[in-house]
């Protein structure tokens, strides 16, 4: 293949690649603008990855105290503070309820 024609192919790959991110960040910021996605802030993904409770984390996120998430969740703050520290497992069902009230999904407590 003449260099050429392998620069002209090249530029075309690029271009469609290019295009292809620009229509990703269009789609993203729609999404963004209809509440279906949410940009969630390095200091709260890094305590996540710091191995912090996900439950706490996103509690403190969302700027709830025990006493208001637990509640919504229909268990006690005492239950919900185990889960937080890890002392007990929350059941599949509370995790969900959690994961509701928090307005995440079960994975994102996994």
């Amino acid at each position: 293949m003449a260099e050429d024609e392998y620069k002209m192919l090249l530029h075309a790959a690029e271009a469609a690649e290019d295009a292809e991110d620009v229509a990703d960040v269009k789609r993203i910021n729609e999404r963004l603008a209809r509440g279906e996605e949410e940009l969630i802030p390095a200091d709260i993904v890094n305590r996540i990855l710091d191995g912090e409770s996900k439950v706490k984390v996103w509690r403190e996120y969302r700027k709830l105290t025990l006493r208001e998430l637990a509640p919504k969740v229909d268990i006690s703050p005492a239950y919900l503070s185990q889960i937080e520290g890890g002392s007990r497992d929350g059941t599949f069902e509370t995790m969900k309820k959690i994961a509701a009230a928090l307005g995440i999904t079960v994975d994102e407590l996994a």
